[in-house]
Parts: structure tokens; sequence; C-alpha cells
């Protein structure tokens, strides 16, 4: 029908979220009104270093950092990227350790660099939930360490990381040794001060906490060595070159001092896995407990996860097989795979992320139409 809109419940905030009304308003005059360009000396120019600086003091007050220490990005990636490659090329030849199941951001980043042999590289395993244990942490360190890399929480099966005593171990052992953490799926819902987590560097991302896409910020603490990965201009303490984005900094200024107001879904994503855990063949991925208060991830027996992801958006429902930055590969989860979970059993992944938004009626909803497509595709499947 033309001009048909069918109503959709989304389930896919882990991927990205709706940027908020109050952050779209504070946005809005940066566009056409507030444009002028923040290295220009003239009034525009300097109205518009204002607003950057002042965005600047709120995600630094947030961090609780200096604002200083608070670098902005084009995205968590890039943040990444400059805090792994821009410290291998300040340090020289050096040891790097990471978890297996970090975002590709940090994985592709370091196998560049071990591949340029730039670093030396410890990858650490995961249990069957997806956590590292500290007893390996405490093997893999070396006196040629400089770099430990582990993110805070899992985008694809909402495991948290025990960062705070990462820190204090780091801290405790080697204080030379920097620390690094991805808080991108973090940030919304848990606590992200880097003087109580104990973090040198710690990077996260607009579009998961109501903020626009292509804006990101990289917390480097004051002392740390970088190289700038983007040569140009000398924007952002002249560690990234190029125009700053006015609006969306703007946007993640506002959006971050927002979050205290934002509503957890954890109750409803706690109900959400309580009644599909009814469903027979389906497991719960990530720890049971330690875990994101806004993911809910399962492998299901005997379908493939694009399939109930498909069927579900006929229903309105939106949700992702993982990753949005991998769900189209058709090779399996390298989270899942590093969990010990077969790639013929990882296919059948899916994942529920909620937001601050989300609506009983809306939780409701997927419970009661999941199991009956799920009922549908095993009679449809020919492993059964």
């Amino acid at each position: 029908m033309p001009g048909f809109i069918m109503k959709f419940f989304y389930f896919d905030n882990a991927a990205t979220t709706a940027v908020d009304p109050k952050v779209l308003s504070v946005m809005r005059p940066y566009f056409n009104q507030k444009f002028g360009n923040a290295s220009e000396m003239h009034f525009a120019g300097q109205e518009a270093r204002r607003a950057i600086e002042e965005a600047r003091g709120k995600v630094a007050t947030f961090l609780h950092a200096n604002p200083d220490e608070i670098i902005f990005t084009g995205s968590a990636t890039e943040s990444i990227n400059l805090a792994h490659k821009g410290l291998a090329e300040a340090l020289g030849k050096a040891h790097f350790i990471i978890s297996a199941i970090e975002h590709k951001a940090v994985l592709e980043a370091c196998r560049h660099l071990k591949n340029l042999r730039k670093i030396d590289l410890t990858i650490l395993p995961v249990d069957k939930y997806g956590q590292i244990n500290l007893k390996d942490l405490e093997k893999a360190v070396k006196a040629e360490t400089v770099l430990v890399s582990i993110m805070y929480v899992n985008n694809e099966v909402g495991t948290i990381q025990p960062i705070k005593e990462i820190g204090e171990f780091l801290k405790r052992t080697n204080p030379k040794i920097y620390f690094h953490t991805d808080a991108t799926q973090a940030v919304q819902y848990l606590d992200c001060r880097v003087d109580s987590l104990g973090v040198d560097l710690l990077s996260l991302t607009g579009h998961k906490i109501y903020a626009p896409k292509g804006v990101g910020a990289l917390y480097i603490k004051k002392g740390i060595p970088l190289v700038r990965q983007m040569d140009g201009g000398n924007q952002e303490f002249k560690l990234r070159a190029g125009t700053e984005n006015v609006p969306s900094i703007v946007g993640l200024g506002e959006a971050i001092q927002l979050i205290p107001k934002n509503k957890s879904p954890k109750t409803l994503c706690n109900k959400l896995i309580q009644e599909i855990l009814k469903i027979p063949g389906i497991k719960l991925t990530g720890h049971p407990t330690k875990r994101a208060p806004h993911i809910a991830s399962f492998v299901i027996k005997g379908v493939e996860g694009e399939a109930v992801a498909l069927l579900l958006s006929d229903k309105g429902i939106m949700i992702s097989t993982g990753s949005a930055c991998t769900s189209t590969e058709l090779s399996p989860s390298h989270v899942l795979t590093a969990m010990g979970i077969p790639p013929e059993v990882s296919h059948g992944s899916v994942r529920f992320s909620l937001g601050k938004e989300t609506t009983r009626q809306e939780t409701e909803y997927v419970i009661r139409v999941l199991p009956e497509i799920i009922k549908k595709l095993r009679i449809m499947s020919p492993k059964l």
C-alpha cells in the first residue's frame, strides 16, 4: 500500500540508537546558524570553538577526567586506532595484550601492527561466558608489555569484564603498562569514571548513547605518548587533524550529560531472557549475571539466526544476529567461537538489545511472536 508505514519494535540498540530529541534540538543551530569553523578567529569561529569546549567539558565531567584529556574523533573505531597505532608508533617495538573477543577495531588494528612487526601480540582466551581470567593476564605480562586492551562490555553477548580489577592489578604489577578499554557498550549504563576504573585510555562513540553517528571520543590520560594518525591541521591538541564536526560534538556532549537521567532497561531485559529461555533448544550466551542491562543474546538450536532476524523483521521486530559491524558476514562469530561454541551452533545466534524507550508492551510482543517463528523454522529445517 503506497505510503503505508508499518509500526516497528526496535530491539537493536547495541547497533545504534535514535538521536534523542533533546540532543537534536541542541545540535540544530550548529548546522545553519552557528556554522562557523572553530579554527577561525572571528566571532562565528569562536562561537563554534566555545561549543566544542563546552561539549569537551561535559564528556570530561562524565568520565571524571580533565577536559584536555578528551579528544573528539569520528567514531569509536577511530579512537581505538588512534590509541593502539598511536602508542605503537610512539614507543617503537613493544608488546600488547588483548582478549579474543575484542571488537574487530581492536583485533584488526593490533593484527595490522603485528604484521608490520611494530608489536608483539598476545591474545588472551576467554571462558564459556566470555570473560578473561586474571591469572591468564598475569602470565601474559612481560617486561616488554606496554599496553593491555580489554573491552568493558562485549557488544555481541553483553558480558562485563572485570575492568576495575584489571586496572588495580596493572597498577600494582607495573604502573608503566598502559590500560585501554573499549567502553562503547558500557557508557550508557555502567560506571565509566576513569579514576575509579584505573584506565589510561578509554574509547566511546556517540551513536550508542542517543547522539548521532560519526562522532566519538578518546580519553587519553595526561602524559601518555601518542602519535597522531591523521595529519593536516592542529585540531584536537594536535592529535586529530581535520575540521571539527561541531553539530555532532555538541550532540555527543548533550547526550552524555543526559545519561544519568535515562531509564535502564534491566528489568525488561531480564524478563525477556527469562521468557525466551522457556522455549526449548535455546541457550543464553554471555555471563548469566555479569552482563550489561540492555543486551540479551542467545543461540537457537535447529535454525539460522539470519532467518529468525528476517522473519521477526516481517513482524516489525528489529534484532541483530550479532555485532552490527559483522552481522552480514557468513563466517561464524569470532566471539562465540572464542567462547567454545561450535560454528554449527553459533549460526543460530541472535541478539536483542533494549533501549531507554523500550516498553513492556513491546517486550511482551516479542515474547509472544518469537516461539511461533522458531517453531516454523524448525519445521522447515532439514537438520531436524
